[in-house]
């Protein structure tokens, strides 16, 4: 690979990664097409992705930042919930518990754990499906144009008020198996994510922040899964060099598309977007068929 496909694959991701066109369906095929290979599996892509968590963490560090205090402030009173059970039954009182989700940050805390549940279970099992999915020009274009029917949907859903407190965790889980089966190339991980929570009623501001938000564990998650892997994979310094720039360029270009989405779906501007998936998922079936 050269560091010019590194950049230019850093660019595909920060574009298509926030826009609701599939990072991976586009990243797998300019791959096939262009005949790039990485040497290194999957783990060029993952650190692709690591860039536009960068992204995220930059444009929601406050949010982030929140979710992280209350999470670790969720742990100490559980821990002392626990102490109080033990208390209560050796000497028989009946000291109050402490009440964990009593805040709107606590309730987005847990909605992203009953989330990330069922996306980490699809990930782990699907992820050799998904790898060898991303060779075959045929998938991303099925999954680009399942992309393309998402989208109106999402343009059509009816506006939701839904925020963390009037959110479910049966919602959290529905859309976590969403995030899960996105993992295929052509299926946009926003596009899909965000369609699912619109359906399931969110406020349009938060679907955008919740889609984002919720990718963080299960991004580090495979950063974590393809390093372990990657471990006795032999990587030049220049292999090194020519992904950290990629995942620069993924970073910087995704930090632009996150502020652009914000617009994109409060004004439900989806159409576009629709209609360029349907046309790239045609193109790509037909171009499998053709090369058959």
């Amino acid at each position: 690979m050269s560091l010019l496909q590194a950049i230019f694959m850093g660019l595909i991701q920060g574009l298509t990664e926030f826009l609701p066109v599939s990072s991976s369906g586009h990243l797998a095929l300019f791959k096939i097409l262009f005949h790039v290979e990485t040497d290194t599996g999957m783990l060029f892509d993952v650190l692709l992705h690591g860039g536009t968590l960068l992204a995220i963490c930059a444009v929601y560090y406050k949010d982030i930042w929140k979710l992280i205090t209350e999470g670790c402030a969720i742990i100490r009173d559980v821990i002392v919930n626990v102490v109080i059970f033990f208390q209560n039954k050796a000497h028989r009182k009946e000291e109050p518990y402490r009440r964990i989700v009593n805040s709107s940050y606590r309730k987005f805390v847990m909605l992203i754990i009953v989330s990330t549940i069922p996306t980490g279970v699809i990930g782990i099992f699907a992820k050799d499906v998904v790898e060898k999915a991303s060779e075959i020009l045929l998938v991303p274009g099925i999954c680009l144009v399942a992309t393309a029917i998402l989208l109106f949907l999402a343009d059509h859903a009816k506006d939701g008020e839904k925020l963390p407190k009037n959110i479910t965790y049966t919602n959290a889980f529905g859309i976590g198996i969403a995030q899960g089966i996105a993992t295929l190339p052509g299926l946009s991980r926003s596009g899909t994510t965000i369609t699912a929570c619109l359906v399931s009623g969110f406020n349009r501001n938060f679907a955008v922040k919740y889609s984002f938000i919720m990718s963080i564990p299960a991004i580090l998650g495979a950063l974590i899964l393809e390093i372990k892997d990657a471990v006795n994979v032999s990587v030049s310094g220049t292999e090194v060099t020519y992904y950290l720039v990629g995942m620069l360029v993924a970073a910087v270009v995704g930090y632009i598309c996150i502020k652009t989405m914000l617009v994109v779906v409060r004004k439900k501007k989806f159409t576009g977007f629709a209609i360029y998936c349907l046309l790239v998922g045609a193109v790509s079936i037909g171009g499998y068929f053709y090369m058959a």
